[in-house]
């Protein structure tokens, strides 16, 4: 089968950095389905792994955790698909990933691809979705509501790095299924539009002071913080905006430490929010993502989410899949990058 791998970690201006290469197609067995691959998209995860993780024994490592496709085989315990599904995943850390027209991955992490998007449409979301609504639900313990409701909490959300792929789901997550105010952090004018069409209800900047921003629209103190990116440069801002018992949940990986106990006086809460924990560690409720993914897939159908694809490079190949991951350092993304077809 066609995959795109690699052996050294290397920039990604490189030759040998992303490279077009033939694997063997994989067998299915126990839990996994074997998915033959129509669209994938790339994350920032991508470019992290390949810069410090060298492929084992000279073999070689296929990155992606985002793919549609369809399910061509089953494992002896696997029950919860059939062949011919189009299922929707963000796959496992440490197994190998969606670049390859052809893969195995747990049925337990997989749901129903959203009828009403196409492959490319419904690439952009599970590896986001299901970052997004974990720091939500899980770690921010937010309300939750049924989205026909459409009232109004006491709750303040503030996210940080809002235009990137976890940003552009979670406001929608959050315009859809709680009553928070959702304040989101945005400098360029086409970030600014982008959050607001999502459903950012207030849009500043994060390149001037927060606070006094925040304090000027007169919506109270915020109780919630999702930080997206940048979290050691805005981590003493959040305490002294946030409601004593106020949460933080963050993704990214600081630069330098946080000291934790300035929070101590606000009785605040840090979470940190890692998707791929299930996954790797098995957890006793992996099946939890299928769950997940499938509410959010109801969620699309019936127009309260909308894909997050920003832009489309083409065929899944190296020479593409470099661009992508050019655009991604460059830090200045909107939304999500998909490729489609071999």
């Amino acid at each position: 089968m066609k995959a795109i791998g690699y052996k050294k970690s290397l920039p990604i201006n490189e030759a040998e950095s992303l490279i077009n290469i033939e694997l063997p197609k994989p067998t299915a067995t126990g839990h996994d389905i074997l998915v033959k691959i129509s669209a994938i998209s790339v994350n920032p995860v991508d470019c992290k792994i390949r810069k410090k993780m060298t492929a084992e024994n000279g073999q070689y490592k296929v990155l992606g955790w985002d793919a549609v496709g369809e399910v061509v085989a089953v494992g002896e315990l696997a029950t919860k698909f059939k062949l011919g599904d189009k299922v929707y995943y963000a796959g496992d850390l440490s197994r190998q990933g969606t670049n390859a027209e052809y893969q195995l991955v747990d049925e337990r992490i997989v749901g129903f691809k959203p009828k009403s998007l196409s492959d490319v449409e419904a690439a952009a979301l599970p590896l986001t979705t299901i970052t997004a609504y974990e720091l939500l639900f899980e770690h921010l313990a937010m309300n939750k509501l049924s989205p026909t409701l459409n009232e109004k909490s006491d709750e303040v959300i503030l996210v940080v790095g809002a235009a990137g792929g976890v940003g552009s789901i979670l406001i929608q997550l959050a315009k859809a299924i709680t009553g928070a105010t959702i304040i989101a952090t945005a400098s360029r004018e086409s970030s600014q539009a982008w959050v607001k069409k999502l459903g950012a209800h207030h849009v500043v900047d994060h390149t001037k002071p927060l606070k006094a921003q925040i304090d000027a629209l007169n919506i109270g103190q915020v109780t919630h913080v999702a930080s997206l990116n940048r979290t050691d440069s805005y981590f003493d801002t959040y305490i002294e905006l946030l409601a004593p018992f106020g949460k933080i949940a963050m993704i990214d990986d600081p630069e330098q430490s946080l000291d934790i106990m300035k929070m101590k006086f606000k009785s605040l809460s840090l979470h940190i929010e890692f998707m791929f924990a299930r996954s790797m560690f098995n957890a006793k409720d992996i099946e939890e993502q299928s769950h997940l993914l499938n509410r959010v897939a109801d969620l699309v159908d019936s127009g309260y989410i909308q894909t997050t694809v920003a832009k489309e490079l083409g065929t899944i190949n190296a020479e593409n899949l470099k661009l992508a991951h050019q655009q991604l350092e460059a830090g200045k993304s909107i939304g999500k990058i998909v490729l489609q077809g071999f």
